[in-house]
């Protein structure tokens, strides 16, 4: 047939067009994904940006609050620590009541008393124990419970060792 040649060159035309065609839609595909993948890349990197930025407030109040709850955690042991020494010095003082030479003590802090509140002090015996002498306005304090606290007061940062290591 006379036409064959005709047909197969433009069969083989059409067949080169079509392999150009391809290759070119190839490349285009590859060089769209290769995009894409880079678009997707920075996007992400974006939202990571954007997630570590809005996170770290919350982040850093989170710390502050476990600081915060660590802190009262600590004090309130510290708390209780002083809370039982001076229990313990009240106990030991009430103890006192019991001696046989109490009668003496009250007579010495009532003395005490008296003489540091002035003249005309009156002086009382509350029924925690000690004495309280009172001239005018002023007022000595030599009850058990207060002579209790004002030792742990004179304890200062000798108290501290209760909780330090």
């Amino acid at each position: 047939m006379a036409l064959d040649p005709v047909r197969a060159r433009m069969l083989s035309e059409a067949r080169a067009a079509a392999d150009r065609a391809l290759e070119a839609a190839n490349a285009q595909a590859g060089e769209l994904l290769r995009q894409a993948r880079g678009e997707a890349e920075r996007a992400a990197s974006q939202a990571r940006a954007r997630g570590w930025s809005e996170a770290a407030p919350a982040a850093a109040a989170e710390r502050a609050l476990g600081r915060y709850r660590a802190r009262a955690i600590v004090l309130s042991a510290q708390r209780e620590a002083y809370d039982e020494l001076c229990r313990e010095v009240l106990a030991g003082m009430n103890a006192l009541r019991r001696d046989p030479g109490y009668p003496t003590l009250i007579g010495r802090l009532a003395g005490l008393a008296s003489a540091a509140a002035g003249p005309d002090a009156s002086v009382s015996f509350p029924d925690g124990g000690g004495a309280r002498a009172r001239s005018g306005e002023v007022v000595v304090d030599c009850s058990l419970p207060r002579l209790a606290e004002l030792a742990v007061q004179v304890l200062g940062d000798q108290v501290r060792e209760l909780w330090s290591p």
